[in-house]
């Protein structure tokens, strides 16, 4: 779908026209440069490859910088590709935040803060097992079972188990624009969003 690279500012709450506090995430959306056409001639499908936030020169490649140089345009931090937009880009177009309209829903994808190794209990929201008493040592936040010995033998797949957890691509969907201030680049959306202050989101219609 169409959409717009962006970056996380921060949360903060909004009221509605009832009085109920809702929490939002600031988005700041664009401008982002047409660096690419994709064409199904050419490329076997239509897209358009966007670029988002400058990037100093001296951390650009030779082939990078002939790459923007086509679109006319300062090299830049994250690019990204997106299909079925309404109206015909070329290459060097700015798109702005302009092409999201307040009340209209949005998919944002980001990458989850990574939390390391983590047991069960925070990763997967077990309560642990046993008492704190009777005898027991250090069993508080343990798993309990994974697998009966004789039969299966074996410890099944997906088994939820302690390891990695965040930093993973999430995308929440449907979530509703409640304010677009185009002066500023900014975007408000409903709830909460995956990812640290100032990493790169995907926003998409």
């Amino acid at each position: 779908m169409s959409g717009l690279i962006g970056r996380k500012i921060g949360m903060t709450s909004l009221f509605d026209e009832k009085g109920k506090n809702i929490p939002c995430t600031v988005l700041e959306v664009g401008p982002c440069v047409v660096t690419q056409v994709r064409t199904k001639a050419v490329d076997g499908y239509d897209a358009l490859q966007l670029g988002f936030d400058d990037k100093a020169d001296k951390n650009v490649t030779n082939a990078a910088k002939g790459h923007f140089k086509k679109s006319n345009t300062t090299p830049k931090k994250k690019l990204a590709e997106f299909r079925n937009f309404e109206e015909e880009l070329k290459l060097g177009d700015i798109i702005t935040v302009d092409h999201f309209k307040e009340g209209e829903f949005v998919d944002v994808s980001g990458t989850s803060k990574g939390k390391g190794f983590q047991g069960v209990v925070k990763r997967h929201g077990f309560a642990g097992v046993g008492q704190a008493t009777h005898g027991q040592h250090n069993r508080l936040r343990a798993p309990g079972s994974i697998g009966a010995a004789s039969y299966p033998a074996r410890v099944f797949k997906g088994m939820r188990m302690a390891g990695q957890m965040g930093n993973k691509r999430v995308k929440e969907t449907n979530l509703q624009v409640m304010k677009v201030f185009p002066e500023k680049n900014l975007l408000v959306v409903k709830g909460a969003i995956p990812g640290a202050k100032n990493s790169f989101v995907i926003v998409e219609k």
